[in-house]
């Protein structure tokens, strides 16, 4: 059985993210107004960038775990220009990311670890697990030589 590392992230991230919209995950009225970070100039200009970025913190949670919400806002944050001189890191909304785990949790996936952070549940590993199979499944007709992997 493949594993979430073991297929690309770019199409686990939007597969992941179009489950979880037919899943019915919570999106908040802010979403379409709120930039990601301080480093942004504007908010994101995909209309489904919630359900993208809920399936994108749901992977790092799996590979990471267990990890706290600073850590992601981290590495979901950016560079921001400072006039002449060299741009400084600006980490990313923590509301956002927050706001992603709490519906993530709701649904079953993410549970808290007192003291070290989140982790992916069981149903969670699964969910993911699954999803990965039938990504390398589709990959390997395309590239016969992935079949070993499988």
């Amino acid at each position: 059985m493949a594993k979430a590392y073991d297929v690309p992230a770019d199409v686990l991230i939007s597969r992941l993210a179009a489950t979880l919209k037919a899943e019915n995950i919570g999106k908040p009225e802010w979403a379409s107004y709120v930039k990601t970070g301080s480093h942004a100039v504007r908010p994101p200009q995909d209309r489904e960038w919630w359900y993208t970025r809920c399936a994108s913190v749901f992977r790092k949670i799996y590979l990471h775990g267990p990890i706290g919400v600073n850590d992601l806002r981290i590495d979901y944050g950016g560079n921001k220009a400072v006039g002449y001189a060299f741009s400084h890191h600006r980490d990313a909304g923590g509301a956002i990311i927050r706001n992603a785990i709490q519906e993530l949790e709701k649904l079953g996936y993410v549970e808290k670890v007192q003291g070290k952070g989140r982790v992916v549940t069981h149903a969670g590993m699964k969910k993911l697990d699954r999803l990965a199979s039938e990504i390398l499944d589709e990959l390997a007709v395309q590239n016969p030589l992935l079949k070993i992997y499988s």
